[in-house]
């Protein structure tokens, strides 16, 4: 249980200070300049300072947003057992786990944008052509939708014992 913990929080460390490097690296190479098309029509980098929500929403309410971060990682922490499947030897332990990391690191990383900057910085621009604009996002977002996206499969995913239960029934 404690070696958990400990993989956790040091590979939470980690993904977070990966993305504290790239906002470094978007303050100072993208803050003022055009964006960059990488993928020409697709993908590029831009600068924008959030201060809000996901894509854009609750603009200038950044402190609110900050307690609610701290609300929900401090309920994820309590909840932990449960929700990423503490214990549990099997797959969905391990998805369970890296759910964990990601999710912590994810809310941590913009977290502490919301606390020394007062706005997230976000720098990954998808796009069609002109046409099309996906709202820009950062690691942590990345972090935190891939975590969402591995709580979803654990939440459809019927454990073995549970599902033979149910066929011997």
């Amino acid at each position: 249980m404690a070696r958990r913990v400990l993989i956790t929080v040091v590979a939470a460390l980690h993904l977070v200070l990966a993305d504290a490097v790239t906002k470094e690296l978007a303050v100072g190479y993208l803050k003022g300049e055009r964006p960059v098309d990488l993928i020409p029509g697709f993908f590029g980098l831009a600068y924008v300072e959030n201060r809000g929500a996901s894509w854009g929403m609750f603009q200038g309410h950044v402190w609110p947003l900050a307690v609610f971060g701290v609300a929900a990682l401090a309920f994820l922490i309590w909840k932990r057992r449960d929700l990423f499947l503490v214990g549990d030897g099997t797959w969905r332990g391990r998805v369970g786990a890296f759910a964990e990391t990601f999710l912590y690191a994810g809310i941590v990383g913009n977290l502490i944008d919301r606390f020394c900057r007062g706005c997230v910085i976000d720098f990954v621009h998808c796009h069609w052509r002109d046409a099309w604009h996906f709202p820009c996002f950062n690691l942590a977002d990345i972090f935190i939708t891939a975590a969402a996206a591995m709580l979803v499969v654990l939440a459809f995913a019927v454990p073995k014992n549970a599902a033979k239960k149910e066929n011997d029934a």
